[in-house]
């Protein structure tokens, strides 16, 4: 009933697909699409509960649970568990978003809030994937969606979605390529826990409760010495046990101003957006896979935007937000990012021509969960929104070890990021494939379906 639904753009090309007598089915016919039983989920310690992941935490490069649910308090986990290769769609909220499941996801309870779908055959698999990621297949979704406030999409809308029945030999080559995005994301996940396994190898595992669970204290002295830090979080113990550690382990300190070029965060510009500005990206992006590319900045140029733009090999660094999410993260820029404006909400760590330190090796120091973002996350600053300032990143102190150890470390980290970018360039032309061999059947080609 409502309205909007047939005044989107998708309702149009939906109305024009069905129309056709031959070439199509529904998605069901190929497809197997379930929600899970809703999830009412009872909250417990991480000691004593199985890590859980929202619907948008599923999209992110390295999902992090913040909630732990009670396993026995489930009817069925199961359920809610992925297997890899899994197609998952977003039903509330932004609907129609489509992702493959990765080892980064096993042995976590998935949000209800996304539907799965599992080819009934398999050769339909890298098809059906890349056919959800096309932009016009995802506006016919789009136009199916119901709500007020908060959109939703079910199980029978998803069934009903026209899908266009391609040649066999011709969906075997999306097939291929569907399982080289997930063989390289899943390679990348892994390259990353190796290197923070090499990082902490070296530098050995902190004291304390690395959870920090519960309250602390510190002495007034060092809240009103030096610096005058007031923020609690600037003298959390995770933090002083992670710079103790280094500083115990490491044959030599360096500071990281003195190992890069430039550390510093962009002023702010005026967002004009139209269709012919350049590719924009904000801090969440940086740190998703395959994000949604859908604003182009218009009111920079010239010099402006150089200052905007940024270069493969710059680490990343989400400034502004809430401690418990993306703030503090590390990206190393790839070929990916280039030729894009990013936000001013990120932190740039320029490497030095002539460098000095590996910058996959810097990434891993930095980005470590326990010895490297907490000390980014205790310069913190701000009530509402926390923010990072560059002079906290420039005195970070960094541990140097033999080049063996930081080669083996930079390697790893290095490789993820090529991995992931490549994967993320390959899906975005699975999706501009499956978008042309949809808009050829629509003008009435269809030498590319199924007799």
């Amino acid at each position: 009933m409502e309205a909007e639904n047939f005044l989107a753009s998708g309702y149009g090309t939906r109305v024009a697909l069905e129309a056709k007598s031959e070439g199509w089915a529904r998605l069901e016919q190929f497809s197997r699409i379930w929600q899970p039983t809703r999830l009412k989920g009872i909250l417990v310690s991480l000691e004593d509960g199985k890590p859980y992941l929202s619907a948008t935490q599923v999209f992110d490069v390295r999902p992090v649970s913040r909630r732990f649910l009670s396993v026995e308090k489930i009817s069925d986990s199961a359920a809610l568990e992925v297997k890899g290769g899994q197609i998952l769609i977003t039903r509330s909220g932004t609907v129609g978003r489509a992702t493959i499941a990765t080892i980064a996801h096993s042995d976590h309870i998935i949000s209800d809030d996304l539907l799965r779908v599992e080819a009934r055959d398999a050769s339909w698999w890298g098809w059906i994937y890349a056919y959800l990621r096309a932009p016009t297949a995802r506006g016919m979704m789009k136009a199916a969606q119901y709500g007020h406030i908060i959109k939703h999409l079910e199980t029978h809308h998803l069934q009903a979605l026209p899908i266009i029945k391609l040649r066999q030999d011709l969906r075997a080559p999306f097939n291929d390529r569907v399982a080289a995005i997930l063989t390289a994301r899943d390679r990348a996940h892994q390259l990353v826990l190796k290197s923070e396994e090499e990082l902490l190898r070296a530098v050995g595992k902190p004291a304390g409760d690395e959870n920090m669970v519960t309250g602390f204290t510190t002495r007034a002295s060092s809240m009103f010495g030096r610096g005058r830090r007031l923020e609690g979080n600037f003298h959390n113990p995770q933090a002083r046990a992670a710079e103790a550690a280094i500083r115990a382990a490491s044959p030599r300190i360096e500071l990281l101003n003195d190992l890069v070029e430039r550390v510093f965060v962009p002023g702010r510009f005026k967002h004009v957006y139209g269709d012919e500005g350049i590719p924009y990206l904000d801090s969440a992006q940086i740190l998703e896979v395959a994000p949604d590319v859908d604003k182009r900045v218009l009111s920079l140029k010239g010099e402006k935007k150089a200052g905007y733009l940024i270069d493969a090999g710059t680490l990343l660094v989400p400034c502004s937000g809430q401690l418990h999410g993306i703030v503090g993260s590390v990206v190393l820029a790839t070929e990916w990012h280039e030729n894009k404006v990013l936000t001013n909400h990120i932190l740039r760590i320029v490497p030095k021509k002539k460098p000095s330190i590996r910058i996959g090796y810097l990434q891993s120091v930095l980005s470590h969960p326990t010895l490297g973002r907490p000390r980014i996350l205790r310069g913190a600053f701000g009530s509402s929104v926390p923010e990072i300032g560059p002079e906290d990143i420039k005195s970070l102190t960094v541990p140097r070890f033999d080049m063996k150890i930081e080669n083996a470390i930079a390697d790893a980290m290095e490789e993820a990021a090529n991995l992931r970018a490549q994967a993320d360039e390959m899906e975005e032309q699975l999706a501009s494939e499956a978008e042309e061999l949809l808009n050829r059947f629509l003008t009435g080609d269809q030498s590319h379906l199924e007799a």
